[in-house]
């Protein structure tokens, strides 16, 4: 059971939260305006809406032009105050049911895109991790930048495991989805589903690959087996868990390109893998790093100038 626990907190630094609360945030600005972007025009149009599950059992009221302008305004204003690290767990706390509901809004008519899971997913635990008390301690000094905070929390590892595994059962639950609806059966590597879709969605590399059936067949079992297989990452370590990332990332980089379909609110959702927490000490340590060599380069400029200003002094003194 303490093996369990310590999984499932491990201790992180509070500088990738800091890192993820700014860049999640700023992408939830992002994903307003360019992916889930027609939540208010469902407030001008309340009949066409036909609430998810979860809109149901919470007893949402219908989207209208006030309600949807008001979560707009919300969610602009305490994302950009989430994303500057000040007051997170008020901004979190409010961003989190706000984008919830914005999504839910947007999805409510017969199409729930799966790659938001993650996204909402971390929305809701980031602000259960609570930052370092700022300001000036007891030395008189400033404290540390939150990006640069390497105190290990357990509340931390927590929120970022919570968002890892949003991410991996985006993928597993993928896969689960194709065999129950081919009835349980492998039928769905098999298919034609890959043709289909490009069919569907013309692009002049999916319609290149249609000349090679048989490439669009190895990449339906590739994606399969590797959705199925996803989990396998989350006790991976170091450079493997890297290429277990890298392996996505470039899954999805595929899928734009043959089919102009991206995943980025799973794919950003990736660097809760990232050792954010790095960046400022690496950055510190190479300005340390020229700063010293530049001060070797000076010290050697002045040993080299020394014994030149010693024979000028001689040739002076014998004039």
């Amino acid at each position: 059971m303490t093996k369990v626990v310590d999984w499932f907190t491990p201790k992180i630094a509070l500088a990738r939260i800091a890192w993820l609360r700014t860049i999640l945030y700023l992408f939830v600005i992002l994903d307003m305006h360019a992916f889930v972007r027609d939540t208010r025009l469902k407030g001008e149009h309340p009949g066409l809406y036909q609430p998810l599950l979860l809109a149901r059992l919470l007893d949402l009221p219908k989207p209208s032009v006030a309600n949807t302008t008001t979560l707009y305004v919300v969610l602009l204003v305490f994302c950009v105050i989430g994303a500057s690290n000040r007051l997170p767990r008020l901004a979190g706390w409010i961003v989190a049911p706000a984008f919830t509901w914005w999504v839910l809004i947007g999805m409510s008519d017969g199409k729930v895109d799966h790659d938001h899971l993650a996204l909402v997913v971390a929305l809701w635990v980031m602000p259960t991790v609570a930052p370092r008390a700022k300001g000036w301690n007891r030395s008189w000094r400033r404290e540390v930048s939150p990006y640069a905070d390497q105190t290990r929390s357990e509340a931390a590892g927590w929120a970022i495991r919570c968002i890892q595994l949003g991410v991996i059962s985006t993928y597993f639950l993928s896969s689960i989805a194709k065999l129950r609806g081919a009835g349980w059966t492998l039928a769905w590597p098999g298919s034609a589903i890959l043709t289909w879709a490009i069919v569907r969605r013309p692009h002049p590399v999916g319609e290149w690959l249609l000349h090679y059936p048989w490439m669009l067949h190895v990449m339906q079992w590739v994606g399969i087996i590797g959705e199925f297989c996803s989990p396998v990452i989350l006790w991976l370590k170091g450079r493997w868990q890297l290429m277990g990332a890298l392996f996505f990332i470039g899954f999805h980089v595929a899928n734009t390109a043959i089919l102009l379909i991206h995943f980025l609110p799973t794919v950003v959702c990736w660097l809760a893998f990232a050792p954010l927490e790095r960046i400022v000490p690496w950055f510190q340590s190479r300005r340390s790093g020229e700063r010293a060599e530049r001060g070797s380069d000076s010290d050697a400029r002045e040993a080299e100038e020394e014994p030149e200003k010693g024979r000028q002094a001689k040739q002076q003194a014998g004039a």
